[in-house]
Order: C-alpha cells, then sequence, then structure tokens
C-alpha cells in the first residue's frame, strides 16, 4: 500500500474537467460525473450500522495499492459509453474535512455514468485502499 504519511494537496477538479473536454473522445461525451469522498467526523459504524457509542472521528489513516487502483481505473474504461476516467487519491494521516479521493467519469448517456462511477467507488473502496478511522470517546 502507498502510504508516504503525509496528505496531498487536492487537485483542481476545474482543471481536469477542461482537460477532460479538450480530449478527442470528449465529444461523444454527454456528461461528467465527480465524486469528492471526504473524512467525516461520523464514525462509520454510526453511519452504516446504526451504532451510536458517542464516539467521533478525529482523524484516518489512508494509504492505497497504485496497481489495483489501475486495474479498476481500466476495467471501468471498458464499461459501456465510458469516454473519461480520472482518479485522486490521498495518502496518509489525514483529518475530518479533507478529501480522501476525487473520481471524474465521463460518458454518453446518464445511466452509463452512473453505473461507472458507483462500480469505481465500490471497487476502490473495496479493494485498492485502507483506511483506519482514528476514534475520540
Amino acid at each position: 500500500m502507498s502510504n508516504e504519511g503525509l496528505k496531498k494537496a487536492s487537485p483542481s477538479i476545474d482543471a481536469w474537467l477542461q482537460e477532460a473536454k479538450a480530449e478527442t473522445a470528449a465529444l461523444q461525451e454527454g456528461m461528467f460525473l465527480i465524486h469528492n469522498g471526504v473524512v467525516r467526523q461520523t464514525p462509520r459504524a454510526r453511519v452504516r450500522e446504526g451504532i451510536d457509542d458517542g464516539s467521533i472521528v478525529v482523524g484516518m489513516e489512508f494509504a492505497y495499492d497504485p496497481k489495483k487502483v489501475e486495474a479498476a481505473i481500466n476495467e471501468t474504461r471498458q464499461m459501456a459509453g465510458i469516454y473519461y476516467v480520472r482518479v485522486w487519491l490521498n495518502e496518509g494521516q489525514l483529518e475530518p474535512g479533507d478529501d480522501i479521493m476525487y473520481l471524474l467519469i465521463g460518458g454518453d448517456i446518464r445511466p452509463h455514468v452512473i453505473d461507472a462511477l458507483q462500480f469505481l467507488v465500490e471497487k476502490i473502496k473495496g479493494e485498492c485502499v485502507t483506511e483506519k478511522e482514528k476514534i475520540d470517546y
């Protein structure tokens, strides 16, 4: 897993969109979707499972496997109607409010782009990253 210990500066989504729209395939794209995952103060157990023990997230240790991420990107690019995929992942010690990831998907029609974004987020979160919440009670 990649982890230098220091979080990265977040990318410019405006610049990403300009670059995406400048590519040849942009003329086939009718939609772009952006996902911005952020460290939240509410623990995963409370959000996903309804377990409220009074704890809060004070930080997160985040790392990823670049080879697995690249494989997930390549798999997403093979989906119907998808012409553009870009991923940025943070790493290191993150705090509530810090960006965890940005994903940009461009494709021909809304259903294709939504499906690709959902697929890629699930693939990255489920197979490519490690997230360890730092909890305070």
